[in-house]
């Protein structure tokens, strides 16, 4: 074979060599971009999915509390909704802290003065406050004002008005709580009678206007407060409590019975016999001697089950049974007195009940009318139904008889209550428990804390620096008896007085008389004491 031939066979083979080479390279190549290319998608999957994975503990490392509003909410929802005290509210945002995001958790001083803060933000905001139209009371403000006097340690009386809107049970199926009430005054006195209280009602009547009736218990210093608002030329109509007016009638009918006193001596020595015992379970419920008859039922509901334990019939010696009866004194022949008590005290409650959630209307004096008459006392039926009917009609002149007519102050009762037991401690302050009345009525919001943050030291200590405190004197005079004289300076000289500012107008005492009667006018037109005449009476 000639070296040409050679030559042209060599080079076929090295372009068939070529060609295949360049095929696996140019595959190679292709395959190498797909494979990067998946390999690129892949990587972005992953790093998606693994920020995906890290976003809730991401979130979970969040902190809770974003700022100091939202410390100072949480705090208020601690004391006020949770309703524990001010040293555990401290030591629950401590423990919570490190999860919450907080670096340092309040003291307990810091949360007293964001609560009394609160009640100057609601005193402040208690001057525009308004309720419902009503077209039976058109110079009314629409609301009900609740008004009581308690006491506390000390000198010191508290008044408290809250209110509360006349179309409630048409707002709200439930009865009254402090959920829906509004603390529009409170103020601390040495005492308080008819002629104090209606100087305070009518101060507060000169920022707020006049209420629409007031709701009150049968005290004798407020009927005489709302009777002298009424004569100067502010008045409107009084409600009387049906839970005050129902122990009323139950004390005027047992408090003089002969077997009343032997009952209740009887269920004292009853008590003590059961305690300390295995029959410590029988033991009688805790009914205070003030205002006994409010709870005096209890006593009779257990009295009547602890008698039923002992059914006729000998019992076996050491016996369970013979046991109680060693202890049942005298309870054994107040059945009679139990048996009429109940028969007359089950009735009342059950309209009371009834009453209080759905308040006062033709229908729920319809569903009480069975319960009225089987009262067994002739003289406490009668008596309670014309309770009803008198605050029927007090219902129909505001035009609530459909609605239903707010007959229950419980509200108050309850403020009174957990102010005294809340947050105090063992000296009940009547100026210490007045500060943070306002504060417990409603729920804490994110723009109420917002404006307690407003609020500067010198705001606070405007009403709160100069009032008697009952622990400071405590501490300054135990250790030191020559300071005991110095009690006699400080009492009764600086108390507490919380009014809401009027922010359009001047707080003036002369106040515009616009009468709110419907009767038409006899005889000649009434002259003021400043020489000028008094707005005849509105006709309808």
């Amino acid at each position: 074979m000639s070296s040409q031939s050679k030559l042209k066979r060599s080079r076929e083979q090295w372009k068939q060599k070529a060609s295949r080479r360049g095929d696996d390279n140019r595959y190679l190549r292709k395959e190498l971009r797909r494979v990067k290319n998946e390999r690129d998608t892949y990587k972005k999957r992953a790093h998606q999915a693994e920020s995906h994975l890290k976003a809730p503990q991401h979130q979970d490392k969040m902190p809770a509390i974003g700022s100091k509003t939202d410390l100072v909410l949480m705090a208020l929802q601690l004391f006020l909704v949770a309703r524990i005290g001010f040293r555990a509210v401290s030591r629950v945002l401590a423990v919570l802290g490190h999860d919450l995001g907080i670096a340092k958790a309040p003291c307990s001083q810091t949360i007293i003065n964001w609560v009394t803060r609160l009640s100057m933000v609601r005193l402040q905001s208690a001057s525009s406050l308004t309720g419902s139209t009503l077209s039976q009371a058109p110079f009314s403000n629409g609301l009900i004002w609740l008004i009581d006097v308690s006491i506390g340690l000390g000198t010191g009386k508290m008044l408290a008005v809250l209110a509360l809107d006349a179309r409630h049970h048409q707002l709200h199926p439930a009865a009254p709580s402090l959920q829906q009430v509004h603390c529009l005054a409170v103020s601390v006195a040495a005492s308080w009678t008819g002629e104090t209280i209606a100087d305070l009602l009518q101060r507060v009547i000169a920022v707020l206007g006049r209420p629409v009736a007031y709701l009150k218990d049968g005290g004798t210093e407020l009927q005489k407060a709302v009777r002298l608002v009424g004569e100067r030329g502010l008045p409107s109509l009084a409600i009387d409590d049906i839970s005050h007016v129902v122990a009323a009638l139950l004390k005027r009918h047992y408090q003089d019975h002969p077997m009343f006193e032997t009952f209740l001596s009887a269920c004292g020595r009853v008590s003590g016999k059961l305690k300390q015992t295995i029959l410590a379970c029988l033991a009688p419920p805790k009914v205070q001697s003030k205002a006994r008859f409010m709870n005096v039922h209890r006593l009779v509901s257990w009295a009547e089950r602890l008698l039923k334990l002992s059914p006729v019939g000998r019992a076996a010696n050491g016996s369970p049974l013979s046991k109680l009866r060693s202890c049942l004194d005298q309870l054994p022949a107040c059945k009679a007195l139990i048996k009429r008590f109940r028969d007359d005290a089950l009735p009342l409650l059950e309209c009371q009940k009834i009453l209080k959630t759905k308040g006062l209307s033709h229908a729920t004096l319809t569903q009480c009318e069975p319960l009225v008459e089987v009262i067994s006392s002739s003289a406490v039926r009668r008596e309670f139904a014309h309770y009803l009917q008198a605050q029927l009609q007090t219902a129909t002149m505001l035009g609530l008889a459909e609605v239903g007519l707010p007959i229950s102050s419980d509200p108050i009762e309850s403020i009174f209550g957990l102010a005294k037991q809340h947050g105090i401690g063992e000296i009940k302050d009547a100026n210490r428990i007045a500060t943070r009345l306002p504060a417990l009525c409603g729920t804490p919001t994110r723009a109420e804390a917002q404006q307690v943050l407003e609020i500067s030291v010198a705001q606070q200590h405007k009403i709160t620096g100069g009032l008697t405190s009952l622990t400071k004197h405590r501490r300054e005079v135990l250790p030191t008896p020559a300071c005991l004289e110095k009690l006699g300076m400080d009492q009764a000289h600086n108390h507490l007085e919380l009014i809401p500012s009027p922010k359009n107008r001047s707080n003036h005492q002369e106040i515009i008389n616009i009468s709110n009667s419907y009767k038409e006018a006899c005889g000649p037109q009434l002259m003021r004491q400043d020489g000028h005449r008094r707005p005849a009476r509105a006709v309808l």
